[in-house]
């Protein structure tokens, strides 16, 4: 069940979703870096990740700190929208917009003095090459579920039985995902607490 192949083959049938996961998020970046009328909300997310970015490094390790932070946070946050997307897919497309809405401010407010493809190049491809497929992913079936949600209710009025097999069967294919989920989130974190960093050091203003 929990075989390469079989998790390959699963992930292919849910191409539909990811591709839908994918359209929020850019949709979010769009509107983040088109609509002024949202720059307060936006602006708050990120001093709220200043305020954590400070704490980072007036930490004794702010290397470790910022590894240990991203990594933790990425991946209970991955976790947490793709079963929590069981409450009609609510959560996972929240976040898909609100997080793609802050990349596409950070795109379009950046300081001036720097190149936008370089800043993309070097401050979010390297992690989010990883990072930011594996979000999607994770909200994918987030929404999946979501549908299986209002699948079973019209199952519940309409009094269909063996409905909750089904629901039960792709919980269990989310296990392998979790653990890939993991593998992708680890790696991302590293990359970002290191490599990231120092390529943001090098670009000339």
């Amino acid at each position: 069940m929990f075989s390469p192949k079989t998790f390959i083959l699963h992930l292919r049938s849910m191409s539909g979703y990811i591709a839908f996961s994918s359209i929020l998020f850019l949709a979010g970046i769009v509107i983040g870096g088109t609509n002024e009328r949202l720059e307060a909300y936006i602006t708050s997310q990120l001093q709220a990740l200043g305020s954590i970015s400070q704490a980072i490094e007036s930490s004794a390790n702010p290397g470790m700190a910022a590894f240990a932070f991203i990594f933790f946070n990425n991946t209970i946050k991955s976790i947490l929208i793709m079963y929590l997307g069981a409450a009609f897919a609510l959560v996972p497309i929240f976040f898909l917009i609100v997080n793609g809405m802050i990349l596409g401010y950070v795109f379009t407010h950046h300081n001036p003095d720097y190149n936008t493809f370089e800043l993309i190049a070097r401050g979010i491809l390297p992690h989010g090459i990883l990072e930011i497929p594996a979000i999607i992913i994770a909200a994918a079936y987030g929404i999946k579920f979501g549908t299986l949600t209002f699948k079973g209710i019209g199952n519940l009025v309409q009094r269909k039985q063996g409905f909750g097999a089904i629901y039960e069967q792709f919980a269990i294919r989310t296990v392998p995902l979790m653990v890939a989920l993991v593998i992708a989130l680890l790696a991302a974190a590293v990359i970002e607490a290191t490599i990231t960093p120092w390529l943001l050091n090098g670009m000339k203003m």
